[in-house]
């Protein structure tokens, strides 16, 4: 006899439908279906009152490469510990190290793990600087043989900026448009400190690639010294080219944001770009990432929508990121608690934020995997 959960009394967020609503949302056998009047004793009702229901969050910039590189952190203690049920580890492996990326991380995860596979051949194992040297960049045939080979993986990585290509200058963003064109495949882009500069990246990026760290705080940023964006940066906008929160040790800053938002109207994702060192501060979780933009004024459905059906639509992925019926039920439940915190920007600007997002369960392929007891059940209030 089939399984079924039922999740009632919580706010649906549905970001395909805009909508925030108290609705039911059912399971059976790892899918989600139409609701329906059941007095079976295989049906297992979750109690979600107080809390928002949504489709599983993601997070699309990660490093969790463990032991084989210096950012490396756990994938469940970022991923459904956090509220999240898919990561995207953003070129911490290449095409040599894929193999063992896998096997220690994709597999053995709960949370379900994807990748950014990086255009250096050793990926972040051999330091942080891995396209300093263009001979250690992967073939096309490489790169052919391993997107054929490993469905985990959903494009590229090209870390543009001074401190990883060295003297390779554009280089080997031009190899990544080459490989990437030859497979169909987004290319995520890291922007930091020059050279390059964004005048001679953004004229390569196409539509679906992605930009990460967009909103740093750094000189030669995506803005202008009067607010607007700069040229190339806005013609990427207009041909389709992604934007990406990709929080970091140092690549995010609310004023950068926040001149963006004043004068254009474009989504972006949210990501945080967490590893082992900003763990603890400044980037916590994806949720506190989350919470910043709240803070900001950014209404809830919009910031929901950055993690689960916006980013599910920049990685190509169908299968999450929604409610639609007949998908795998991957639910994130989370919960709006009032709580005073300071959160700060990688600039160590502060912001008082009144409130606090915090995980309360989640669902992989309809099974519970995650459930935190700890907080009082508190009715959710109106953050429409």
């Amino acid at each position: 006899m089939p399984e079924e959960i039922i999740i009632k009394n919580g706010y649906v967020i549905d970001p395909q439908q805009d909508t925030i609503e108290i609705k039911e949302i059912a399971v059976r056998n790892g899918l989600l279906v139409e609701p329906q009047d059941s007095s079976s004793a295989n049906v297992t009702y979750i109690n979600a009152e107080g809390c928002y229901v949504s489709p599983g969050f993601i997070d699309m910039h990660v490093h969790i490469f463990t032991g084989h590189t210096e950012l490396g952190i756990d994938a469940d203690l970022v991923g459904i510990e956090q509220g999240v049920t898919t990561v995207v580890d953003a070129g911490s492996a290449g095409y040599s190290d894929y193999a063992a990326f896998k096997e220690k991380v994709v597999e053995p995860s709960q949370t379900k793990v994807l990748s950014f596979l990086n255009i250096a051949r050793r990926g972040l194992t051999s330091g942080l600087a891995e396209l300093a040297n263009m001979e250690d960049l992967m073939s096309i045939e490489e790169a052919e043989e391993i997107f054929k080979k490993e469905p985990s993986i959903v494009g590229l990585k090209a870390r543009m900026s001074g401190s990883v290509v060295k003297n390779s200058g554009i280089k080997p963003l031009q190899h990544a448009r080459m490989l990437a064109d030859r497979l169909s495949a987004p290319i995520m882009v890291h922007i930091g400190n020059p050279p390059p500069h964004l005048q001679d990246i953004f004229p390569l990026l196409s539509k679906g690639d992605i930009v990460t760290h967009a909103f740093h705080g750094k000189k030669h940023g995506i803005m202008n010294a009067d607010g607007e964006l700069i040229p190339e940066a806005l013609d990427a906008l207009k041909r389709g080219v992604l934007f990406d929160v990709g929080h970091g040790t140092s690549s995010f800053s609310y004023e950068t944001l926040m001149k963006f938002r004043e004068q254009y109207d474009d989504s972006f994702t949210t990501s945080t770009d967490i590893y082992i060192k900003n763990y603890q501060s400044p980037v916590c979780s994806l949720m506190t990432t989350m919470t910043k933009l709240l803070e900001l004024g950014i209404p809830l459905i919009e910031v929901v929508k950055s993690v689960t059906l916006g980013a599910a639509n920049a990685l190509g992925a169908s299968d999450i990121g929604t409610l639609a019926l007949g998908t795998k039920a991957d639910i994130t439940i989370f919960k709006i608690i009032k709580q005073r915190t300071i959160l700060i920007d990688s600039e160590g600007v502060e912001l008082e934020a009144k409130q606090i997002l915090k995980p309360y369960m989640v669902l992989r392929n309809g099974k519970v995997v995650y459930h935190d007891e700890s907080t009082n059940s508190k009715r959710a209030r109106d953050n429409q």
